[in-house]
């Protein structure tokens, strides 16, 4: 019997925020509840995202964005991997998002949404309820 593969999650800050403690920590939350992470680092263009996280075979894909550019980029990010056959990626974000922004990001493919004050706890709960490995 194999053991089950752990999720793969992809964190990025796409665009020009260069703000990246607070992706830090749910990226280090994540490796330390049991998944496997890759850290992108800042200023990655939806490309560069979406071609690390097809290259990675992840099953989710973080976005964090704090510079107001949050409905361009991650929308961007989302129609990238679909168009290249990854459609099947979650993909989330979170940082400083209007409440009004999130039902347009929802309807460009990106599944849920954290926003400042969210714990740890939520964002891994979340992930462990929504995503299975491929």
């Amino acid at each position: 019997m194999t053991p089950e593969r752990k999720v793969r999650i992809l964190i990025a800050k796409p665009g020009l925020d260069g703000h990246d403690r607070g992706v830090k920590i749910v990226a280090r939350g994540y490796r330390d509840a049991g998944f496997e992470v890759i850290y992108t680092g800042v200023h990655q263009t939806p490309e560069q995202i979406a071609d690390a996280a097809i290259q990675e075979s992840v099953d989710l894909v973080g976005l964090s964005c704090l510079s107001g550019a949050h409905l361009h980029l991650f929308s961007e990010v989302a129609r990238l991997l679909k168009e290249q056959g990854a459609g099947d990626v979650t993909i989330i974000g979170g940082g400083i998002i209007p409440r009004e922004d999130i039902p347009r990001l929802k309807e460009a493919g990106i599944k849920e949404v954290f926003l400042p004050g969210t714990t740890l706890e939520e964002i891994v709960n979340w992930t462990k309820e929504n995503v299975s490995p491929k």
